[in-house]
C-alpha cells in the first residue's frame, strides 16, 4: 500500500495532498456516502466480537437507521474491565497499538484505546494531512520536504496527544530533536536544552505540541535563555552565527531573545481545549500561527483547521460522526436513563452547539461514545475556501471534566475531596473553566454555611494545597505540568467566588417548580451554564424549606 512517505520522496506532491487534504473538495453527500459506507463495514465487524456485541445490547443492525435506533450511547464505563486490563480477545481486531490518556481519579488512572492496523494506517494519512496544512501558504502551496527538523513538546508516542506526532513522524519523515540522546530519565528542562543545541546547529522548521507548552517554552527564552556551552558554539560556527543573528533581532526589537528571533518556522501544530486563549501568544512568540486540531486519545484526529485559520473541518474517513443538541443533553441531563437522540452531519444548523458522538472505523471498538465535549458549528461551509462541509471550533467540555491548559483534568469527585479536605464548611459549590486576564482558571461557586465570611484567596489557595495532595494520592496529572508553569505564564489556576445566602436552596427550589412532576433534581455542579450561575449569583427568594438533598452533597465512595 503507497503511504504518504512513498509520494513524499518520490516528489508526487499532488498526489500527496489528494491523499491526505482530498476531504477538503469533498461535497456533502459525498461525504456521507463515505461516512454510511465505512460504518456499515464497522457494523459488521463489532458483530463478530464479544465486546461489540455487548455494546450493541444484542441489536444486530443491517443498516445505519438500525444502528442508530437500537444501539446505545456509550461511554468509558461501558468499555470496562476489558480495555483497562487490555484484553485483545473481546476486540473486533488485534490491536496493532494502545494509546491511553488520563483516566478519572479514584476509579482507573488511565483510560486505554486499542487502535487496529488499518485504523492506523488511515489516521497515518490525515497526520500528514495536519503536516501538509499547516505549512500552506495562503494559495495552499506546501514548502514540506523530508527530513524537516521539529521540536514536539508532546508525550510519548502512546499517549494520546503523542500518537499524532508519531505518525506525522513516519508519514512526512520528520527528524524529532533532540536526536541521538537517552531521553530517559531526563527533566522537560534538559530535554529542551538538548533540542535548543540541536536546532541552534541544525535549523527548526516545525514544533508541535499543546499551544500552552509552546507559550511556556517561548516564556522560557524570554525569562532566560536555554544555554549552550562555548565549547559547543566553537565547534559549531552555524549556531554562534544563529545565536548572533537572534541576539541582534531581538536588541533591534527592544526585548528579551524569543524563538522567532532564531528560527523562521514552516509549520506550527496546536491542539487541546484552550488552543483560542494561547494561539495569538504562539504567534506573537514563534512568528507562525499554530493549526489547530481537534480529536482525541478515543478516536483520533475528528477536525481539522485549513490554511486560512479560522474554523475547523470535519475528517470523514476515521469516525462515524453523530451529534447531541443542547436540547437532547438537557433531558438527559434531568433524567439519564434518557437516551439523546443524535442527528448527523448534514443535519446540524450554523450557530447551534452540539456533544460529539463517535464510532471507530477500521476495526477500532469505540462505539456510539459519548466524547463529552461541546462543539459550536459556525457555518455550514467554508465560502473563503469553497469547501462543502459544515465547519466547526470548540466550544466547551460537557461532561463532569474541566481540563485546564490541555495538561490535566479534575472531576467532580476531586473537586469534592479537595474542599472537604481543606475543611470549608459549605452548603454546594458548582465549578467551571473560565478565561480570567486572557488566561484559564478552574472557577469554583462556593455557598459558605450558616453565613460564615472567609476570604475567597484563602479558600483558593486551600483547595490548591489538597489538589497537590490528591494529584500525589490519584496521580489525576492536574499540576503535573501546571506546578512548574505558573510562574512563567503567571496562571493562577483556581478562583473561589463566594455565593450569597441561600442561593442553592433558592435554585433547586426553582427548578423544581419549573420541571413538573421530577422528584428529583440532578444539579449540575460542573461546567454550569451563564443562566443558572445567574439564577445563583443573585437568588430571587432564600427558600429555607428546600435545603439541598443530603444525598446530593458528597460523592460516592
Amino acid at each position: 500500500m503507497t503511504r504518504p512517505i512513498d509520494l513524499l520522496h518520490e516528489g508526487r506532491k499532488e498526489e500527496l495532498w489528494q491523499m491526505c487534504c482530498g476531504f477538503l473538495n469533498l461535497s456533502l453527500e459525498e461525504f456521507m456516502i463515505i461516512q454510511k459506507r465505512l460504518l456499515l463495514e464497522q457494523i459488521e465487524l463489532l458483530k463478530s466480537c464479544e465486546l461489540g456485541r455487548r455494546l450493541m445490547r444484542g441489536a444486530m443492525p443491517e443498516t445505519v437507521q438500525e444502528f442508530r435506533e437500537h444501539v446505545p450511547l456509550t461511554t468509558y464505563e461501558d468499555y470496562l474491565p476489558e480495555l483497562v486490563e487490555r484484553s485483545e480477545d473481546w476486540l473486533p481486531q488485534k490491536p496493532a497499538m494502545w494509546v491511553h490518556t488520563v483516566g478519572r481519579a479514584g476509579e482507573y488512572n488511565f483510560k486505554w484505546v486499542p487502535l487496529s492496523e488499518r485504523f492506523l494506517s488511515e489516521f497515518e494519512r490525515v497526520a500528514a494531512g495536519v503536516g501538509l496544512l499547516a505549512s500552506c501558504n495562503p494559495r495552499g502551496d506546501f514548502p514540506l520536504k523530508e527530513h524537516m527538523k521539529s521540536l514536539p513538546s508532546i508525550s510519548s508516542r502512546y499517549y494520546g496527544s503523542g500518537v499524532v506526532g508519531y505518525l506525522m513522524q513516519q508519514a512526512l519523515g520528520i527528524e524529532f530533536l533532540p536526536s541521538n540522546v537517552n531521553l530517559s530519565g531526563m527533566t522537560f528542562q534538559q530535554k529542551m536544552n538538548a533540542a535548543f543545541e540541536e536546532a541552534l546547529s541544525q535549523g527548526l522548521d516545525a514544533v508541535g505540541g499543546l499551544p500552552s507548552i509552546l507559550v511556556y517554552i517561548g516564556e522560557m527564552f524570554k525569562q532566560r535563555t536555554p544555554s549552550a556551552g562555548a565549547r559547543f558554539l566553537l565547534s559549531h560556527p552555524t549556531a554562534c552565527a544563529r545565536l548572533i543573528r537572534g541576539q541582534i533581532r531581538s536588541k533591534l526589537g527592544g526585548r528579551p531573545m524569543i524563538p522567532k528571533d532564531l528560527w523562521s518556522l514552516k509549520a506550527i501544530i496546536g491542539g487541546g481545549t484552550d488552543s483560542a486563549v494561547f494561539r495569538e501568544s504562539v504567534e506573537e512568540l514563534w512568528g507562525r500561527r499554530p493549526l489547530e486540531v481537534y480529536g482525541g486519545t478515543e478516536g483520533g484526529i475528528y477536525a481539522i483547521q485549513t490554511w486560512d485559520y479560522e474554523s475547523l473541518t470535519f475528517v470523514p474517513n476515521l469516525n462515524f460522526l453523530e451529534f447531541i443538541s443542547e436540547r437532547e443533553r438537557f433531558k438527559w441531563e434531568l433524567d439519564h436513563s434518557y437516551q439523546p437522540k443524535t442527528i448527523l452531519l448534514d443535519e446540524v444548523s450554523p450557530g447551534e452547539n452540539y456533544e460529539p458522538v463517535i464510532t471507530n472505523f477500521h476495526g477500532s471498538i469505540m462505539t456510539r461514545y459519548r466524547l463529552g465535549d461541546m462543539v459550536s458549528i459556525t457555518s455550514l461551509r467554508n465560502e473563503k475556501l469553497n469547501t462543502d462541509i459544515p465547519q466547526m471550533i470548540f466550544h466547551s467540555r460537557a461532561d463532569d471534566l474541566v481540563d485546564i491548559a490541555g495538561l490535566g483534568r479534575v472531576t467532580e469527585r476531586i473537586i469534592w475531596e479537595a474542599i472537604a479536605n481543606a475543611g470549608i464548611p459549605h452548603v454546594d459549590w458548582v465549578a467551571r473553566k473560565e478565561i480570567v486576564d486572557h488566561k484559564p482558571v478552574l472557577h469554583i461557586y462556593l455557598e459558605l454555611r450558616d453565613g460564615q465570611i472567609i476570604n475567597e484567596e484563602r479558600l483558593a489557595t486551600a483547595i490548591v494545597r489538597q489538589f497537590r495532595r490528591l494529584d500525589r494520592k490519584y496521580r489525576c496529572n492536574f499540576y503535573r505540568l501546571i506546578g512548574d508553569m505558573e510562574a512563567v505564564l503567571d496562571l493562577r489556576p483556581v478562583e473561589v467566588t463566594l455565593l450569597p445566602q441561600g442561593a442553592f436552596p433558592s435554585h433547586i427550589s426553582q427548578r423544581r417548580a419549573e420541571v413538573v412532576g421530577l422528584g428529583h433534581l440532578r444539579l449540575t455542579r460542573i461546567n454550569p451554564s451563564d443562566e443558572m450561575l445567574s439564577l445563583l449569583r443573585a437568588p430571587e427568594v432564600a427558600v429555607e424549606a428546600a435545603p439541598v438533598p443530603q444525598a446530593e452533597r458528597a460523592p460516592a465512595r
